[in-house]
């Protein structure tokens, strides 16, 4: 099968269609799949590190923005259409697959004018624009969450999860060590990432935490995922508190630094929730407080009812009320254990195999 998925922008998109690429492969090695996306986003870095090839088209943001660039966003639609329609029968595709986000419709758009099946992949509890928009153009609809149900219509919406890549939950994943040769045995593991470009507000609370979590040192291992941006800053403060730890800008081997952690701060975005659940790992959550919507919220209230997470309001975020979180929950072993055992009870890793296996039988190719 030959499949174009559009995906990028962030991890929250693209991730979720590297685990479905991964899946066609691994289902049928004789799949090829071609990444759509920009140079605005992070597929570049993360599509050549995972063995895939990317092509870039003309695509802008239009949610959240001023006036001016959501005029230049939609102004740039019909070029993107355009140069999707040449890599669409270049590659003689024979799926097309959006994620959401802007690089989402060009693709979808090229694929309904050339009349090739198409479906869209929504991994939030509330549906970004751009899949809201393209629901109608499309033959299946995957969906993370039931309450985005009745943004669709009815009865292309398949509720499956998100897809994940399988090194979160296949044995092999499992026995992975992180950091490796570490020496670190007996300590527990905190993991600390904003999500793919870092979260400057964490960043922050975590500077300000560092002479309480200096204290937590002899039993804690600290892994720190900064983004680019902020990571010289950050680093150079664990150093000047005295706090060892792992501070990269960026994580490509997630899922076996998740696997090590035994306690996570993050953002709540619908892939970060996933591979979380998918891991049974108890977090504290820090919902991105202007996302569209307020979806990252909607996602950290179903863990937090759970009993999986701790929700903290970024507007009430200080060094103080983090570090606070973070002993409360690591010294409590039984807490820790059950946030976990919430956590894994809310796990699925069966959505891309399931998705794959809807997709085959689209384009004729079931078994």
């Amino acid at each position: 099968m030959k499949i174009v998925i559009a995906a990028g922008g962030t991890g929250g998109h693209l991730y979720p269609a590297v685990a479905l690429a991964q899946e066609f492969l691994r289902q049928d090695p004789t799949t090829t799949v071609q990444f759509i996306g920009t140079t605005r986003g992070i597929e570049g870095k993360v599509l050549s590190h995972e063995g895939f090839e990317l092509q870039t088209i003309t695509a802008l943001p239009v949610m959240g923005r001023g006036l001016s660039q959501a005029l230049a966003g939609l102004a740039s639609l019909p070029a993107g259409v355009g140069q999707s329609i040449k890599i669409l029968k270049a590659r003689r595709t024979e799926l097309v697959i959006g994620i959401g986000g802007y690089t989402s419709p060009p693709a979808l758009l090229a694929a309904w004018l050339l009349r090739l099946p198409r479906v869209i992949l929504e991994p939030n509890a509330y549906p970004g624009m751009a899949n809201r928009a393209l629901g109608p153009l499309a033959d299946r609809i995957f969906l993370a969450f039931a309450a985005a149900a009745p943004h669709f219509p009815r009865a292309k919406v398949l509720v499956v999860g998100t897809p994940i890549r399988r090194a979160f939950f296949e044995e092999e994943g499992a026995r992975r060590l992180w950091p490796p040769a570490s020496g670190l045995e007996g300590r527990k593991t905190l993991l600390i990432f904003g999500g793919s470009q870092g979260a400057q507000a964490i960043n922050r609370a975590v500077v300000d935490a560092l002479p309480r979590l200096r204290v937590l040192q002899p039993s804690v291992s600290i892994i720190h995922q900064t983004g680019e941006a902020d990571h010289e800053r950050i680093k150079a403060a664990y150093d000047a508190a005295g706090v060892r730890a792992e501070v990269a800008p960026f994580l490509f081997d997630m899922p076996a630094v998740l696997r090590a952690a035994d306690l996570v701060v993050a953002r709540a975005g619908a892939m970060t929730v996933a591979e979380l659940t998918a891991c049974g790992k108890p977090s504290i959550l820090i919902p991105l407080p202007h996302a569209i919507h307020q979806h990252q919220l909607r996602n950290a209230e179903v863990l937090k009812e759970a009993g999986a997470a701790v929700l903290l309001s970024q507007t009430d975020l200080t060094g103080d009320r983090l570090a606070e979180t973070i002993e409360g929950v690591l010294r409590d072993e039984n807490r820790l254990r059950d946030m976990g055992a919430r956590s894994g009870a809310l796990g699925r890793t069966d959505a891309a195999a399931r998705i794959v296996q809807e997709c085959r039988t689209l384009v004729g190719r079931g078994a």
